[in-house]
């Protein structure tokens, strides 16, 4: 192994991803975390090509809500028009580009630009100026209406965009590939999902790259958190056996998954004590409901099974003592910031709320027995790339000889983090 501590060779940007699974070796050259070049070259290589998650359409249920949301450093509106279609345009004036919305959220029919007035209908339409006889008889009104994304669609009330202008670019449903499974999974869980009011947003010193590796990495659960496995010992004498068994699945095109039945309650249909005996038959009969809607193993799966997804290269959902959606946007090679929302069954009792919001806060939130961890592991990590000229490589190559003989893959291997950098290298190199 005394191949781990050559230097890195001078080599292009898809150079930093060492692939050799014959060999039983894969490993990252930190350069890919500390240089601000590598950072640049993949905002235009991943970024701008890729199906980006920009909200639910949970979020903008009524004709006029809107949010505002920064995807891929460009500034957006989520909007839904008085017709009910969901838009997305960005939150740039056509004037002089000044923001147009400067708060959260909230509903309108329309939009003035606070800096000339010009002023914009909620499916995008320039409406109004000041002084428009100025502008001469040829000034044609529909060239200036706010500008979206190339390409806006939603999967399962996902909402994406792309900002590839290709034509041939691909569509959503096909960049989602093997991932719509488990979007799916999420979907239903119930006829109506909706996004609880409320986000946790947060930033770490650290490369976006490592959350993303963070989030699908079951090697570090128990060692890392060993505090919150401590604390559901203690509060409801349960622990994460790590004899139970746990999958991790290359879901192609950089997309990923792990999965593990832990000891947790979750609101969807598997009732444990910690949910309060009150709650026992309604969890109970979302499962029966669940069954009825779908095959015993569907029911199951959907019930009983927590999962990490990720679709690249961003967008991850924690499917375990609830369900949240985090977008993980990198600002420099050295920061990243984190956005979170917890997305729930519409209508559920409110005791069951307050137990799904309770865990999502206790393990999740950037205040919680976990993510404080994740956080500090990946911080410390960046710390660690200072010495990057003199121990250049990240070993990423547990499990890798099950890519030859076939055997599953554990959310303990690392089958699911290769498969983020071999797309993120393809990427880079395909430029």
């Amino acid at each position: 192994m005394t191949e781990l501590l050559e230097p890195a060779a001078t080599t292009p940007t898809a150079g930093l991803v060492d692939d050799r699974p014959t060999d039983g070796f894969f490993r990252v050259d930190r350069a890919a975390m500390v240089d601000e070049a590598v950072f640049a070259e993949e905002q235009q290589a991943v970024f701008d090509r890729c199906w980006l998650y920009v909200g639910h359409t949970s979020e903008i249920a009524a004709p006029g809500d809107f949010r505002t949301r920064t995807v891929a450093g460009r500034p957006l509106i989520l909007w839904r028009g008085t017709d009910g279609e969901v838009r997305v345009f960005l939150n740039a004036c056509r004037h002089r580009g000044a923001q147009l919305c400067r708060v959260p959220d909230g509903n309108a029919r329309g939009m003035s630009c606070f800096y000339h007035a010009w002023t914009y209908a909620n499916d995008g339409r320039l409406t109004g100026l000041p002084d428009a006889d100025g502008y001469g008889p040829g000034f044609d009104r529909s060239r200036f209406g706010l500008g979206s994304p190339p390409r806006v669609a939603v999967y399962r009330d996902f909402v994406f965009c792309c900002f590839d202008p290709d034509p041939d670019a691909v569509d959503l449903p096909t960049y989602l590939g093997e991932a719509r499974e488990y979007l799916d999974l999420v979907a239903d869980q119930s006829p109506e999902m909706e996004v609880v009011d409320g986000m946790h947003e947060y930033s770490m010193e650290a490369n976006w790259k490592l959350f993303v590796e963070n989030s699908l990495d079951g090697y570090h659960l128990i060692p890392l958190h060993r505090t919150y496995f401590d604390y559901l010992k203690s509060t409801e004498d349960s622990y994460l056996d790590p004899r139970r068994p746990t999958e991790a699945r290359d879901l192609d095109d950089g997309h990923a998954v792990i999965t593990v039945e832990g000891p947790w309650a979750r609101p969807v249909a598997r009732w444990t004590p910690s949910m309060g005996e009150e709650n026992r038959a309604y969890v109970e009969a979302r499962r029966t409901e669940l069954e009825e809607r779908f095959d015993t193993d569907r029911a199951r799966r959907i019930a009983t099974t927590d999962r990490n997804l990720l679709v690249f290269p961003n967008l991850v959902i924690n499917d375990i003592m609830g369900v949240v959606i985090r977008t993980i946007t990198p600002t420099s090679a050295g920061r990243t910031v984190i956005a979170q929302w917890t997305l729930a069954t519409k209508g559920e009792p409110e005791s069951v709320r307050a137990r799904r919001l309770d865990s999502y806060v206790t393990f999740q939130g950037p205040g919680g027995l976990a993510t404080p961890d994740d956080m500090e592991a990946c911080e410390s990590c960046q710390e660690g790339f200072a010495a990057a000229a003199e121990s250049p490589w990240s070993d990423i190559s547990r499990g890798i000889h099950k890519e030859a003989t076939g055997e599953p893959f554990t959310a303990a291997d690392e089958i699911q983090q290769r498969a983020f950098w071999r797309r993120w290298r393809d990427l880079l190199g395909s430029r």
